[in-house]
């Protein structure tokens, strides 16, 4: 007696889900009856969706979270995540051990170390800032790493901001002869709409800016110079000012010819825009009334650590320019309109992303910006199975698909925000939360 909210088919009252050995058996409505099972759960009055993804986490970016993650993401109905970036070997420990308890373990697809320049931004060289990267400073290595990372069971690749062109293109065109999905932020020395149709996801709308700005050859130029000259320093400071110094002039010469131009070329380029991490300082999640309860489950010192910054965040509230909040908001119309693919996630744990929790907050965002709440769930369910050539196995509720679902108490395509009320938890065909 359940109805089915499938991101595609959409809304099916008064159904009976059958499920054996992990996977759905057949979907068909309740008084055609069936052949008998062996349990039952009477679900009248609720509603199903598949199990939901986060397109973009980082287990190791908050030590003294890592361990607590993957319990967090079951909580809250996402049954699978993307990892865009982490050490290698840590990440294959912590799944290894994750994997002994199978119901406290969602399904993690991970990329390994973020692939970045001669200067990598995230080097380890600051407390705050862990070591995720790692330098590919040519083509050759460029090509054993990405073998290496196949070797070792990535499931994809990312690449990252000062990685140069010439390597960009050899990263991409290996992982894609070895079979491996790419991921990436649009390289500084790069545009959008040369960067991005070698990639299948981009992430966090960062750099679109410069691409559909009218003097873009100019602020690439610009930017070309200040790279090459930079000879001594870290990576994260070099990218930090170039942001600073182009992001916002960028923007305010937006030219929305040229930007159809740009957007017109990403049309299989899953964009995961990561709003809820774009408008943290001017959308503040910590005033949310559920807020105060998601934070009691994180460690004591995250939450000493995330009060605080919450804090720091409210006082400098009025000073916050919310011109790049404003813009990723307002491209989420322009992508929909241009028909550019659109898949959430969340960045978490940074930028006080309670992991889990925070996919909720991304989809609310994305339906505030101009997806309607049935794309925003595929969004966050079939557009995030694409990305890893996995759309015939989990992401809809139809006979064949994996059993990751999610039952809630209200209808999601009503309000988005009823996501967050979960029933129960499935995965792979066991009732884990």
């Amino acid at each position: 007696n359940v109805t089915v909210i499938d991101p595609v088919a959409g809304a099916r009252p008064a159904q009976r889900v059958v499920i054996r050995e992990g996977r759905i058996v057949s979907v068909s409505p309740q008084n055609e009856g069936g052949e008998p099972v062996a349990e039952t759960v009477e679900a009248s009055g609720l509603y199903v969706i598949p199990g939901l993804w986060d397109m973009h986490v980082h287990f190791l970016y908050e030590e003294a979270l890592t361990e607590v993650m993957a319990g967090l993401f079951l909580d809250y109905g996402i049954t699978s995540v993307r990892d865009t970036g982490g050490d290698l070997e840590e990440m294959q420990r912590i799944t290894k051990a994750m994997a002994a308890d199978p119901d406290d373990e969602p399904n993690i697809y991970y990329s390994g170390p973020l692939l970045d320049g001669p200067f990598v931004v995230y080097d380890g060289g600051d407390p705050g800032r862990p070591k995720l990267g790692t330098g590919i400073p040519d083509a050759a290595t460029a090509r054993a790493y990405v073998a290496e990372l196949k070797a070792a069971g990535a499931s994809f690749i990312k690449i990252y901001e000062l990685v140069s062109p010439e390597v960009f293109e050899v990263l991409a065109a290996e992982a894609r002869a070895a079979g491996m999905p790419i991921a990436s932020h649009v390289p500084l020395l790069m545009t959008a709409d040369s960067a991005g149709p070698l990639a299948d996801s981009m992430e966090h709308l960062r750099n679109l800016e410069l691409a559909c700005a009218s003097n873009w050859e100019e602020l690439l130029a610009e930017r070309r110079r200040i790279i090459g000259e930079f000879v001594e320093g870290r990576g994260y400071d070099l990218r930090s000012s170039l942001h600073s110094l182009q992001r916002i002039p960028a923007i305010e010469a937006y030219d929305e010819a040229r930007c159809d131009e740009v957007l017109g070329s990403l049309g299989q380029t899953i964009q995961v825009p990561t709003l809820r991490l774009n408008t943290v300082a001017i959308e503040r999640p910590f005033e949310d009334p559920d807020w105060p309860r998601a934070l009691s489950a994180l460690p004591e010192s995250v939450i000493d650590a995330w009060l605080a910054s919450a804090g720091q965040m409210s006082q400098n509230a009025p000073l916050a320019d919310p011109t790049f909040s404003r813009w990723s908001q307002f491209l989420i119309t322009r992508l929909k309109a241009s028909g550019v693919p659109v898949g959430a996630g969340t960045d978490t744990p940074i930028g006080i992303g309670i992991p889990g929790w925070s996919l909720h907050t991304e989809l609310a965002q994305l339906v505030a910006a101009g997806l309607t709440p049935r794309e925003a769930l595929y969004a966050a369910t079939v557009q995030a199975a694409r990305f890893l050539n996995l759309e015939q196995e989990v992401g809809r509720i139809e006979p064949g698909m994996r059993a990751d679902l999610v039952l809630l108490e209200a209808d999601p395509l009503a309000d988005i925000n009823n996501t967050r009320q979960i029933s129960r938890v499935m995965l792979d065909g066991r009732w884990v939360r």
